[in-house]
């Protein structure tokens, strides 16, 4: 086999790819007894029909068809490996020349990944936020562990936002009650967001043995489908929090006075911020990367996709939808060549190790075991997935030490004195992070 590649365009190739007949010898033969398999001649078995007589009823031609089309793909495949051409998308085949016993001759036009050039990255400065740890930040901190130790008390007023209420529901769609939309006595806190969409500003205002109805999108029903929701309060709680002095400190943590207790909460934000840092860093290196570097994204690929995204959706002819997921997939498309870059120049792979501990940190991040979180991950198909983000996180940690970043007061940071040493390390601090996010939404 002799091949050849043109480029056509920074995202589009051709290759030329010609077959001598003699390496399409398995692919005839494979199609022969393909066609003996399906073809019924008087006085043959299916299978043990000679090839003579194959030529005679079917016809030369449409075994050769056969044979073609089945050596074509590897052929392909060959030949890219050959020109180290990166493939992505569907190749479109066309089939130039052949000629029973000598050759086959045919090409190949499909969508590449595009050559993407990375900058010197020690010439690279990235500006994070200044830690600062408000008096307002310890203060939420305090509050959420008094609530911890507050008290329920039943009171004869409308509630309010941080009130506890007991409430039925009852969800109709056109006056006629779902199915399911039935809940009674659920204990709720007003203002948390934590249920259905204006439950929140329904309560505010009711007292014990009022009832509200509101209309809101229903869960479980048809995308975008409405509904009436009536609620009735059967009981407003008002939570009692408990006093702020050195007993209570002594009661909800290991410190002896809520001087004690105030700065190890300053001590343990400042080191999540300093975590968070670190996070900042790294997206807006990513930022920085795509905004600074021409990445062409392949038309074709980008098509195929936004079409069978909106043919999911039923939206095809959605013009200003189209163009909204256009733009996703670009983005998508032009990030995954940027990291898929950055791997490749970095030589990154993952080890075990490596997997293993990002397997336990998202596995307690979920609420389940790691073995059991892996086997959910297998069944979904999505293994592969995991060690490509495993591999570009890693990939990316490796290109930002090379950074120099900085923040707004021009101080230096120091991204390797931020990264936990252990696991548990990196899951305390993922946790918090996250609890930290919770509170903030």
């Amino acid at each position: 086999m002799k091949s050849t590649v043109e480029t056509l365009s920074p995202t589009r190739v051709r290759l030329d790819v010609d077959v001598p007949y003699a390496e399409l010898g398995k692919y005839v033969d494979a199609a022969y007894k393909k066609v003996a398999n399906t073809v019924n001649i008087p006085g043959f078995r299916k299978g043990k029909v000679p090839n003579a007589m194959i030529d005679q009823r079917v016809g030369r031609g449409t075994v050769l068809d056969e044979a073609i089309n089945g050596a074509i793909q590897d052929f392909y495949v060959a030949a890219a490996r050959e020109n180290d051409v990166l493939a992505v998308g569907r190749p479109t085949v066309d089939v130039k020349e052949f000629v029973d016993n000598e050759k086959l001759v045919f090409s190949v036009e499909v969508s590449v990944r595009p050559e993407v050039k990375l900058p010197d990255f020690s010439k690279i400065t990235i500006t994070v936020d200044d830690v600062e740890v408000a008096d307002k930040d310890v203060d939420d901190q305090v509050d959420a562990l008094r609530a911890r130790f507050g008290t329920l008390h039943t009171v004869e007023r409308a509630a309010q936002t941080g009130d506890f209420v007991t409430i039925d529901l009852i969800a109709r769609i056109d006056g006629k009650e779902i199915e399911g939309g039935n809940a009674n006595e659920i204990s709720y806190e007003v203002g948390s967001n934590q249920m259905i969409d204006g439950l929140d500003e329904a309560l505010v205002g009711l007292s014990a043995g009022d009832s509200k109805t509101f209309t809101t999108q229903l869960v479980g029903q048809k995308d975008g489908e409405t509904g009436d929701v009536e609620v009735t309060v059967k009981a407003v709680k008002e939570r009692e929090l408990p006093a702020l002095d050195d007993a209570f400190a002594k009661l909800a943590s290991e410190f002896d006075t809520v001087a004690e207790l105030k700065a190890d909460f300053v001590e343990r934000l400042t080191r999540i911020k300093k975590l968070e840092q670190g996070a900042q860093a790294r997206d807006l290196l990513v930022e920085k990367l795509l905004a600074d570097i021409e990445i062409p994204v392949p038309d074709e690929v980008v098509l195929d996709e936004v079409n069978a995204h909106l043919e999911g959706e039923g939206r095809l002819e959605d013009a200003e939808h189209r163009a909204e997921v256009d733009g996703q997939v670009r983005s998508s498309i032009k990030s995954d060549f940027l990291f898929d870059t950055i791997v490749k120049a970095e030589s990154i792979q993952v080890n075990e190790i490596e997997l293993t501990e990002y397997l336990i940190r998202m596995s307690q991040r979920y609420g389940m075991g790691p073995e059991q979180f892996a086997q959910e991950l297998q069944k979904a198909g999505q293994i592969n997935q995991v060690i490509a983000e495993v591999t570009r996180a890693k990939a990316l940690a490796s290109v930002l030490a090379r950074t120099q970043v900085v923040d707004k007061s021009g101080n230096t940071i120091d991204l390797e004195a931020l990264r936990p040493a252990q696991p548990a390390q990196v899951q305390a601090a993922d946790e918090a992070a996250a609890s930290e996010e919770s509170k903030a939404e």
